[in-house]
């Protein structure tokens, strides 16, 4: 059943772009990344990470898309490929943008029992956003699970960005999903970004308040191409 959503994704986005015609829009991203990070968390234990995303757009607010990488959970799990739909919209100064994912994991027989889904709501009124996202069966583990995020980006010259994020992730139900025996836990971010000839580099410092490995301060560098 979990997997149905990417079927759907991919079917919803092809009876959409007959509808809608000349306006649909697909786009190709590509890249590269020393570490993989989820809220915080590595999820490549700190190794190298690539990461090729499709996105379609309906031109009426309307989208969908599929994203992949390796991961490495040290119990054999190797990839990740997620499925996604969603809605934009534009009201004055301020976006909404609602959608759902499907998290898909891939490697030895029992990494599929990670899969989960997971809705967001994110609201952006430049400079600032404010988003959340709710899953119901994180990871697998059964329990409500939120994530909720305000950030706020700033111009420091043509073609540079300063983002600046916090973020807490909490568990509803500790008893099927904990941070490290705790509810929940913060994360920080701050992620410089430019735009050099079509490719989007970007440096970020991450720190939790976890203490064990998993979610160590970090440094990660990418850089992206959108075809």
């Amino acid at each position: 059943m979990k997997k149905t959503l990417l079927c759907s994704a991919l079917l919803g986005s092809t009876l959409l772009s007959y509808s809608v015609g000349v306006h649909a829009n697909w786009s190709l991203d590509l890249a590269v990344t020393n570490n993989y990070l989820f809220n915080g968390v590595s999820q490549t234990d700190k190794k190298p990470a690539f990461q090729p995303g499709l996105l379609w757009e309906a031109g009426n607010g309307f989208y969908a898309g599929f994203w992949g990488s390796n991961v490495d959970f040290g119990e054999g799990t190797k990839v990740e490929f997620d499925g996604y739909v969603g809605y934009y919209h534009q009201f004055n100064d301020v976006g909404l943008d609602v959608g759902l994912s499907q998290y898909t994991y891939h490697g030895r027989g029992h990494s599929s029992d990670l899969n989960f889904r997971e809705v967001h709501l994110i609201l952006n009124r430049n400079p600032y956003e404010l988003s959340l996202w709710y899953s119901n069966d994180y990871f697998g583990f059964g329990g409500g699970h939120l994530v909720v995020k305000i950030a706020r980006s700033f111009v420091l010259s043509p073609g540079w960005t300063l983002q600046a994020g916090l973020d807490r992730s909490h568990s509803f139900d500790k008893d099927s999903y904990d941070w490290e025996g705790k509810s929940g836990f913060f994360h920080a971010e701050l992620v410089l970004s430019t735009d050099l000839a079509g490719f989007i580099l970007s440096a970020g410092l991450h720190t939790t308040t976890l203490k064990e490995r998993w979610g160590d301060d970090a440094l990660v560098l990418s850089v992206s191409r959108a075809f």
